[in-house]
């Protein structure tokens, strides 16, 4: 175990959290199950996913393994115990949960119906900060596959044009017995010699070409929550990829979403920033200031001699929350800006200003000057 990254087997850092190891492990188990995927490096790649789920998916467990490096804690290093694997009631679970196996551990069976799932689709929305921000409706097109309507999915040409499977019976689903570290096991699975269609096709459907699906391209509309933020994911359900099964589960449509940047707000959690400029007049004599909101211009009271870079923050005019009520803050950080040109009577009155003002009334000035000379 000491040797073995879980973290890089599952695809996640460190700080991931349940839901997103769990997620990846659903993921990839999918991906590398011996039933899904016939590849030669399939099984192994299996058994790695399923040892460091194990692990990851234990609190326990994985506060050792953060610490130690061992799931076992410091007694993990030269025990002679090896791979420990997971046990039935924890690390199986998550197995079962996913695949719905038949599995017989010590005497005990449990059966529940398989039902094959479609791929989910992953596309990206580019949209606008307003958008993000109070919510919209958007319609996407989608490439994706869908069960075929010549065939119903059957994949032949005709109704008599298919034979019952022999391997599975018309059942879909065969029974595998192996030797694991629990023991023999039984796990029923799909059958591999008519890919869990329970039937052997002879002549082809000529518009599938025996897929028993097809591509088709689809228009869907998605409601974008108010308070979105970039990079997010929408996850829809039922709109991915179909199998060509009746009994099988569409994908889902996975959105990723590309907030573009606003011209003068920036956005940190809920809350918006925004650097509003004003003549040094203005900080001087006080006055009023537009500043830029999500619902257009609002003007503050801007008070005599306001310092630069003050700070006003305006309750509930940021962000809506994503989920609950309440709403962000607008925090306008205020800044005085200097005149870039002046005539020779401006000059003369900003002199005879400078004389009339004492020193005192500079403490930061002055604070700093006693400083220099120390």
């Amino acid at each position: 175990m000491a040797n073995k990254d879980y973290y890089a087997t599952l695809g996640v850092n460190k700080s991931a959290s349940d839901d997103e190891i769990k997620s990846a492990y659903r993921q990839l188990a999918k991906k590398y199950h011996p039933d899904l995927n016939k590849t030669p490096e399939a099984a192994e790649k299996f058994k790695e996913i399923n040892e460091a789920y194990s692990v990851l998916s234990d609190k326990q467990k994985r506060a050792n393994y953060d610490q130690f490096g061992s799931a076992d804690g410091p007694q993990g290093f030269g025990g002679g115990q090896g791979f420990s694997g997971f046990d039935s009631s924890e690390g199986f679970g998550g197995f079962e949960d996913i695949f719905n196996i038949f599995s017989n551990f010590g005497g005990r069976a449990r059966s529940q119906q398989v039902r094959e799932e479609g791929e989910d689709i992953n596309i990206n929305l580019v949209i606008s900060f307003a958008e993000a921000a109070f919510g919209c409706e958007k319609e996407v097109t989608v490439t994706r596959k869908e069960r075929c309507d010549s065939c119903h999915g059957t994949g032949a040409k005709t109704d008599s044009d298919y034979v019952t499977c022999s391997e599975c019976n018309g059942t879909g689903r065969v029974t595998y017995t192996q030797q694991t570290l629990f023991g023999m096991t039984r796990t029923v699975g799909t059958c591999r010699n008519c890919g869990g269609k329970g039937k052997i096709v002879k002549n082809k459907c000529p518009d599938c070409r025996g897929t028993g699906l097809k591509t088709v391209t689809a228009k869907i509309k998605v409601k974008i929550p108010a308070g979105i933020d970039n990079e997010q994911t929408l996850r829809i359900e039922g709109q991915g990829n179909q199998t060509a099964s009746p009994n099988g589960i569409p994908g889902d449509l996975r959105i990723s979403i590309t907030v573009q940047p606003h011209s003068l707000l920036v956005r940190k959690g809920f809350d918006l920033y925004v650097d509003v400029y004003a003549p040094i007049t203005t900080l001087m004599l006080g006055g009023k200031v537009e500043i830029p909101t999500l619902k257009g211009k609002q003007t503050i009271d801007v008070a005599p001699l306001t310092q630069s870079n003050t700070k006003y923050t305006l309750k509930g005019k940021g962000i809506k929350y994503l989920k609950g009520f309440g709403t962000g803050d607008l925090i306008v950080t205020l800044k005085g800006e200097m005149p870039k040109d002046i005539d020779k009577n401006t000059i003369k009155l900003i002199k005879d200003l400078q004389n009339s003002i004492s020193e005192k009334a500079y403490p930061k000035t002055n604070n700093f000057k006693k400083k220099l000379g120390d």
